[in-house]
């Protein structure tokens, strides 16, 4: 920019080239700077400014620089320009032997935009602009006003720039759409001659089909009036053979109450047969029983030692170790029904060990629950003399605990990958036909199979609140 395009800025001495002469006209251009301020530059020439200072910092010896800006001296450029510029530029305003520092070293690192400047070529960017106003230079401000209004009529000319080609896109994409609508009329006038031709082919295809129907009617009245006549043909014979059958039933109705009659009189004949032979067959059972009760008084038999159940404990496990889960709906929990069937000589009570306990003792641990259910089997089995057979399940787990086991109980674990319920099955399979075998379980597929091989089957809540009353 010649010095004629800025009346204000100062044209200056060249600087000398070594060390000395750009020191000294650093101290010169210091002095200089009285009547200038950051404030006053716009924005873009005032952020200049902040990242030349700042990447100057980084060459002042450390002696010229503010302690306030030795650590942001340290860093690297980049970081020093988004930390720091602000505050070099507000120490370079406010410290003198700093802003000398400065000044040498912005005239060594552009030494030819500071040469345009004091010669006054410089022209009117932001970078000369804002190397003036740290340089001191005389016309700084008229620079920077020239600098910012070059830029806003650069950024106008650039916005103009990007109009004028979205005009240009807009005007392409309006002549595209009419080329594109013409084109489309073109198509529908086509398809409207196309379908004008078509809907005459449909109106004449209709007056034939028209004049079809009509014929197709006459045809059908012609044939439905013969179909009337041979409907009343057909009416006739139904009706004559309807009297026919009518007939036949009257004759079946009498020949049907003979029947009844006869059958009547053979139930009665039966009965009175059934009767007698029934009389006959409990004499003989009574013959029998006697028979079997002398003959063993006569041959002094002891009673049978051992019990179906010990064989299936003894193929399945050893009493005393293993662990279960089973639910289901309660059953025939009345206690007072229990009471009176575990009271049937020689009864064998199974029970559904963990089905009980966990609908009894929901909240304690599964040991704690084994403990309860057996210290309450003890009384029951030395009151009442039953055989008593607990049943644990233990189908996921290969180590059995160790239980207390009371006089009179029987404790079963199932084996590994066989549940409790199958034991039960076995149990009651195993026991002869005509033993009082009750089973204490609410599990309704146990309930329905023990049901079925001939056990009385009472709720887990019902022995529960027996052992409670115990």
């Amino acid at each position: 920019m010649r010095s004629s395009s800025c009346p204000g800025l100062k044209r200056m001495p060249r600087v000398p080239d070594d060390q000395t002469g750009f020191e000294s006209s650093a101290r010169d251009s210091a002095r200089h700077l009285a009547g200038h301020s950051v404030e006053d530059l716009p924005a873009a020439v005032r952020a200049r400014a902040g990242v030349l200072a700042s990447a100057a910092l980084g060459k002042v010896p450390s002696h010229d620089v503010p302690p306030s800006l030795r650590r942001a001296a340290t860093f690297t450029p980049s970081r020093r320009m988004k930390i720091a510029a602000t505050q070099t530029v507000e120490a370079w305003a406010g410290d003198e032997r700093f802003r000398e520092a400065l000044i040498t070293q912005l005239r060594g690192s552009h030494s030819d935009l500071a040469a345009a400047l004091d010669a006054g070529d410089a022209p009117p960017s932001v970078d000369a602009a804002a190397l003036a106003f740290l340089l001191g230079s005389d016309g700084s401000q008229e620079l920077a006003d020239a600098a910012a209004e070059a830029e806003s009529a650069g950024r106008a000319a650039a916005e103009e720039e990007r109009a004028r080609r979205r005009v240009e896109k807009l005007t392409a994409r309006i002549e595209e759409l009419t080329h594109r609508h013409r084109a489309d009329v073109a198509a529908l006038q086509e398809q409207l001659t196309t379908v004008k031709a078509h809907n005459a082919d449909l109106r004449r295809k209709l007056g034939q089909a028209r004049a079809g129907a009509r014929e197709a009617a006459d045809r059908l009245v012609a044939a439905a009036d013969v179909a009337d006549r041979q409907a009343d043909e057909q009416l006739a014979a139904e009706k004559s053979r309807i009297a026919e059958l009518e007939a036949d039933n009257d004759r079946l109705l009498v020949r049907t109450e003979q029947v009844e009659r006869d059958l009547a009189l053979a139930r009665r004949a039966a009965k009175a047969g059934r009767d007698a032979g029934t009389l006959r067959a409990r004499l003989l059972l009574d013959t029998i029983v006697d028979a079997a009760s002398g003959l063993r008084r006569e041959l002094a038999l002891p009673t049978a030692v051992g019990r179906p159940a010990d064989l299936v404990e003894a193929d399945l496990a050893v009493s005393g170790d293993r662990a279960s889960s089973g639910h289901g709906s309660l059953a025939v929990d009345d206690p007072g029904l229990l009471d009176q069937l575990i009271r049937l000589p020689r009864t064998h009570l199974i029970v559904d060990g963990y089905n009980v306990t966990k609908s009894t003792w929901i909240q304690a641990p599964l040991d704690k629950q084994r403990d309860l259910l057996l210290a309450g089997l003890g009384p029951l089995a030395a009151r009442s003399g039953a055989e008593i057979t607990v049943v644990f399940d233990a189908a996921e787990v290969s180590e059995r605990p160790f239980v207390r086991v009371p006089r009179g109980v029987r404790v079963l674990f199932s084996p590994l990958g066989t549940i409790a319920d199958d034991v039960i099955r076995e149990l009651v399979g195993a026991e002869p036909t005509g033993r009082p075998l009750l089973v204490v379980t609410s599990d309704r597929a146990v309930v329905r199979d023990v049901v079925a091989s001939g056990a009385r089957v009472v709720g887990s809540a019902g022995l529960a609140r027996l052992m409670a009353r115990s």
